[in-house]
């Protein structure tokens, strides 16, 4: 084994998931309330279109899975044309006035944006197997600081970055979408000699990794545990805006979660490798439990407050998105090397939890009388309350119960 890798390689990664993180949860929070301001799509459009594009992943993410282990040994190839739908996926969301139907080209270009990202997600994990194998002992947990943290900032930036480019540029979210192109060509440079590194060539079959009951259990946690941030980050701006009324500061409050969470990334991965994963991703669930629960008591005037929920919930999702991924990725290790099959279900039910949330919560809402613009009465603010804290929490409860009944090997 490598003793140590270089910090700069590490760096790759960072900036990689910083890439991907940009095109993940940010267009479930800016994409929507995007596509209601500027052309009048409603709520319930929305919903749907989400909830088909997530239903197509049933199908898309185990296949894609398999295309990245076929395309193993040409890798960088592959992540480049990857890269480039991304990109162009990006663009003609945000910054391309819509060609033919706004719900119509919302859902074009979320179908290019969503599965140039499955398909980059996987490959880019299925490497990280390799990587951290080659690592010390506690390999896979160190690269994924460095990967999480990487994800987390650029998470941060990605949130706040329309917020930001609205004091400077007419286009806020067209400066956005090209930002995040020169940020794709910046971690196609910086990864472009991790793609290099020996791979099983040979793919695993999906029941390699469906016939583990550890990686059963893990897919299992993984779906449920995404839930409460699919739901959270669905209905953040409608929170912040009609619940607290506190139009204007969504920016800011985004930030602090994020921030937050990738502060707190590197320090959850610090205490897992000295108390273990299990132990340490326990606190942090029950600090979410707690975290969701006094925010089902806020109304308007309480930003101060939410901005402290916002710090806990945050540090939380740093330690979901760091040691979970890490205990599959140590799993995959020793059932499924080539991990990109592994990684495909990975995707596939992180992402279902989405879909779940698109198509319930919006329409839910709207059925309800709530309004993302003008005034709601205390009946629509209420639900919108339970929805966004009160089903996380209980959601986090069910995570906590399967956890604590399943055998996690340290990586």
């Amino acid at each position: 084994m490598s003793p140590t890798p270089r910090a700069t390689a590490l760096g790759g990664y960072a900036v990689f998931a910083a890439l991907l993180s940009a095109a993940g949860l940010p267009i479930y929070i800016h994409a929507p309330k995007f596509y209601v301001d500027e052309f009048g799509v409603s709520l319930s459009a929305l919903g749907a279109v989400l909830f088909i594009l997530r239903l197509l992943d049933v199908v898309q993410d185990p296949l894609l899975g398999k295309l990245s282990s076929m395309t193993a040994s040409k890798r960088g190839f592959a992540v480049g044309i990857g890269v480039v739908v991304l990109c162009a996926g990006m663009i003609g969301l945000f910054a391309v006035s819509p060609l033919f139907a706004p719900v119509a080209w919302f859902a074009l270009m979320l179908t290019l944006v969503f599965s140039a990202f499955s398909f980059l997600t996987i490959s880019f994990y299925a490497q990280g197997v390799g990587k951290g194998g080659t690592m010390q002992e506690g390999g896979h947990l160190r690269l994924a600081r460095w990967r999480e943290t990487g994800a987390l900032l650029g998470v941060c930036v990605a949130s706040i970055a329309p917020f930001v480019l609205i004091s400077v540029i007419d286009a806020p979210f067209a400066g956005f979408a090209f930002g995040f192109a020169v940020l794709g060509v910046c971690a196609l440079v910086l990864m472009r000699d991790e793609w290099r590194n020996d791979v099983p060539r040979k793919g695993s079959d999906f029941r390699v990794i469906l016939q583990d009951v550890q990686a059963r259990r893990l897919l299992l946690i993984a779906f449920v545990n995404a839930a409460p941030v699919a739901v959270s980050s669905t209905l953040f701006l409608f929170f912040v805006k009609s619940r607290l009324d506190a139009p204007g500061q969504e920016g800011v409050l985004l930030l602090l979660f994020f921030i937050s969470a990738a502060v707190a990334a590197p320090l959850w991965g610090m205490l897992a490798q000295r108390y273990g994963i299990k132990l340490i991703l326990l606190v942090a669930m029950f600090l979410a439990v707690i975290a969701f629960g006094l925010a089902l008591n806020l109304g308007a005037g309480d930003t101060v407050s939410f901005a402290l929920i916002c710090v806990a919930t945050g540090a939380a999702m740093g330690a979901d998105l760091t040691l979970l991924p890490a205990a599959f990725a140590t799993r995959m290790a020793k059932i499924a090397p080539n991990a990109a099959e592994g990684f495909g279900l990975w995707a596939f039910v992180s992402k279902l939890s989405l879909a779940f949330a698109a198509v319930l919560l919006l329409p839910m809402l709207e059925r309800n009388g709530f309004t993302s613009s003008g005034q709601n009465d205390e009946d629509a603010l209420w639900l919108l309350s339970l929805l966004y804290a009160g089903v996380p929490c209980a959601l986090k409860l069910l995570a906590i119960a399967l956890l604590c009944s399943t055998k996690l090997e340290e990586g």
